[in-house]
């Protein structure tokens, strides 16, 4: 059995205790919260046996074998490291890091401790991406020209720490890094060059963004973000005989149709997905751990999405376009 600690009380636990408790081998054994009072709260609500007040608390906990850190984007490399240093396997919200320079600390700190760290990003573990690849791989479209991807929903919560700049806030940071991880997975490579335009928040941080990847080849991909249209996620692949088209690539549900439209005419491919989410996120990061076996998000990718990511800020920032 792993026994999970969660650092931190963050809405998105809410999707992670059920899957947790439904993974084989899988035991949710305590969380921690700055406030003790805050903490103990959440433990009697959710029906965990310890509460921690302190991060730190947690991470030292010898009853504890993987963190799952769901803290502000800024925090997240640090309390892996603290993790890692107390011989815990992490499972950290996306994004990792901010940096790939980051992403390279965390590496090797991994390397060293021979613990796991994986970047949560849910839909890598889905039926419906590996369906995807497979058509592309089997020349569904023939060779891709052009890849779009993007995330947008209506953000109402005052005070986000979405809109925080000093926590890693901006649409790019927080679900514009899944249009971009979508992007690279189906180049199959890194991005050459990357173009970005970012639409300022009166907070500093980007309420939306628009980014051009340019990759070998001549292939070039859009992505997207918004928190201030209407929800929606999606990935279009154009290729030299055809066009593949996903919906809620992002949110996946127990049935999706990917849409492929060729010359001879248009079909829908269906694809049978989880009954619960991630659920299989977290079965990937336990076979990791006490199996020995590659999560299916590896540092190195985390690394490339990192690296796309920051040269896509620079490049708004600059105004001109970023080589990688």
């Amino acid at each position: 059995m792993l026994r999970w600690g969660l650092l931190g009380t963050a809405l998105i636990n809410r999707r992670l205790i059920p899957a947790m408790r439904a993974a084989r081998r899988s035991t949710v054994a305590a969380v921690a919260s700055r406030d003790r009072a805050r903490a103990e709260a959440y433990a009697a609500e959710w029906q965990i046996p310890v509460a921690h007040a302190g991060y730190d608390t947690l991470v030292r906990d010898p009853a504890i074998d993987a963190i799952y850190i769901s803290l502000p984007n800024t925090l997240h490399v640090e309390w892996t490291l603290r993790a890692l240093d107390a011989g815990k396997h992490v499972l950290c919200e996306k994004p990792l890091a901010l940096t790939a320079e980051d992403v390279d600390r965390v590496a090797a700190v991994a390397r060293a401790s021979g613990r796991v760290v994986a970047e949560a990003f849910m839909y890598r573990h889905e039926p419906l991406i590996a369906r995807v690849l497979e058509l592309i791989a089997d020349d569904a479209i023939g060779p891709i020209r052009t890849i779009a991807s993007g995330f947008s929903f209506a953000r109402e919560r005052a005070n986000d720490i979405r809109m925080n700049a000093t926590l890693g806030g901006g649409s790019l940071w927080d679900i514009g890094c899944y249009a971009v991880s979508a992007v690279r997975l189906v180049a199959g490579a890194e991005p050459i060059e990357a173009f970005g335009w970012a639409a300022p928040s009166p907070t500093g941080v980007d309420h939306s963004f628009t980014g051009l990847l340019k990759f070998r080849d001549d292939l070039v991909a859009a992505v997207h973000s918004d928190f201030g249209a209407a929800q929606r996620t999606w990935l279009e692949v154009s290729g030299v005989n055809g066009v593949l088209r996903v919906n809620d690539l992002f949110r996946p549900s127990p049935r999706h149709d990917i849409h492929l439209r060729r010359e001879d005419g248009v079909r829908q491919v269906p694809v049978e997905g989880s009954p619960l989410l991630f659920v299989r996120q977290v079965e990937d990061l336990i076979a990791a751990a006490l199996d020995g076996r590659p999560p299916a998000v590896s540092l190195q990718e985390s690394r490339g999405n990192a690296a796309a990511l920051a040269a896509l800020y620079r490049s708004a920032r600059d105004g001109r376009p970023v080589q990688l």
